[in-house]
């Protein structure tokens, strides 16, 4: 009787175990969760996004604890859903709902395989990621524009990212190597100085803003940059095009824009031509303009090239027109390049020819004289 009652007990007790097993299997087979990627291969430093469903192929409603385990320590994750961080997820029967598990490769890690698991309740889904290479303590140093044009009155701007793929924080001494009589200012993030730190794996924006001296020449310059570390650094290497500039000044040695002449007469005038630019100036013309009848000319009239900082001697002939009434005239001279053009105004003053002025003197004492003559003749009568 004993050993019938044992029996029946046993039985019972198999069969509650097994219904309690497989209602719970049924349970858990009835939550599904699903992403096409189970494994991928990356670099380090890299990101890896998960869109996982989450499927509830039951009849009830499921209210699960959603995580991710089995991710290494030094690795970043998140799990998100409807723009929100979430812990939990429930789910209508019949219903797929989409999270995002964000999985981010620190830089400094191993070659190999690493898996770990998206998990809702007790349903888990494996997932691996392949680390393609070894994870370096290197600095990458990058600038989108790295050659700019302009004169030398410009000023260039060169905005560049400085990213720490290392594993920890690194103070960076900031230097730039550029011609002599130029400036660099060195702005991280906006304010002026030579170091900046950088947290791990983290990024700073670092912008160069470099001047020319204003006496460069044409040509094309590079400017060496460097962020230097304890453990690490990186270098860029900026262009900088100087076009020139285009200055002339026509004008006289002593600077004096004035002379005399008298009618019908000649001046020979020596003019300087400057060249005040940072290029070549070519094929430089001189010419004038002036009153009626005068005419001016230059030796010589066209110079085929002055340098940067360079002066060259012109001698300019005026002749006033014969019949020239005294007083003061303007001659403008102009020098001309198709780029750039300078001019200076002479005032000129006309004055009376001596001769006319002797000839006038000896009028006036002769008819003085015969004055005289008359007065003494015809006086005494």
């Amino acid at each position: 009787m004993n050993k019938l009652l044992l029996l029946k007990s046993f039985i019972v007790s198999t069969f509650l175990v097994f219904f309690s097993f497989s209602q719970s299997k049924a349970q858990t087979d009835s939550l599904v969760l699903y992403t096409p990627y189970t494994k991928v291969s990356v670099s380090p430093g890299n990101s890896v996004s998960y869109s996982i469903d989450v499927i509830n192929n039951g009849s009830k409603i499921r209210n699960e604890d959603i995580s991710a385990s089995n991710i290494p320590r030094s690795w970043d994750h998140s799990i998100t859903a409807g723009g929100y961080n979430i812990d939990k997820l429930a789910t209508l029967p019949g219903e797929k709902k989409t999270l995002t598990l964000k999985v981010d490769v620190p830089y400094q890690i191993k070659k190999g395989n690493y898996t770990f698991y998206a998990k809702a309740g007790s349903v888990s889904l494996p997932l691996t990621i392949n680390v393609s290479s070894a994870g370096s303590s290197v600095t990458e140093f990058t600038c989108d524009q790295r050659n700019m044009e302009g004169t030398s009155s410009s000023s260039f701007t060169f905005n560049t990212t400085l990213k720490n793929k290392t594993a920890t924080n690194q103070q960076y001494a900031l230097m730039a190597d550029a011609p002599r009589g130029w400036s660099v200012i060195i702005k991280p993030n906006y304010k002026q100085a030579t170091s900046t730190e950088v947290e791990a794996n983290g990024t700073k924006s670092i912008s160069y803003e470099v001047k020319p001296s204003p006496s460069v020449k044409a040509g094309t310059y590079k400017i060496p940059v460097k962020a230097v570390s304890g453990s690490t650094s990186a270098d860029l290497e900026f262009e900088v095009v100087i076009t020139g500039t285009y200055e002339m000044d026509l004008s006289t040695p002593s600077g004096l824009l004035s002379a005399h002449i008298t009618a019908g007469s000649e001046k020979k005038i020596e003019l300087t031509v400057k060249n005040g630019g940072t290029t070549d100036l070519e094929n430089v013309e001189l010419k004038a303009s002036k009153p009626k009848d005068w005419s001016v000319t230059f030796e010589p009239a066209k110079i085929s090239k002055i340098g940067p900082g360079q002066t060259e001697t012109v001698y300019a002939t005026i002749t006033a027109a014969k019949k020239a009434i005294p007083g003061d005239y303007v001659v403008q001279m102009d020098a001309k390049t198709p780029e750039v053009n300078s001019s200076a105004s002479f005032r000129v003053s006309v004055r009376t020819p001596i001769t006319v002025g002797l000839v006038g003197i000896v009028i006036v004492v002769l008819v003085l004289l015969g004055i005289v003559i008359l007065f003494k003749k015809y006086g005494r009568r």
